[in-house]
């Protein structure tokens, strides 16, 4: 899970923390399908998976 939301925070422009760093305003348009805007220009993954497999 950590690896696909480093991945898709890194494709929306978005640092470790969650602020928006990009430069595209395709970025910005699409960042609601994956985040939601939090307090201080802050975006939070919209959903949290959950893997049952131990060991993957």
């Amino acid at each position: 899970g950590a690896a696909f939301w480093q991945t898709i925070s890194g494709e929306h422009g978005l640092d470790g923390s969650g602020h928006y760093n990009g430069s595209s305003d395709l970025q910005l348009e699409r960042m609601n399908v994956y985040f939601n805007e939090a307090n201080g220009d802050k975006y939070v993954p919209r959903a949290v998976l959950v893997d049952l497999e131990p060991g993957t």
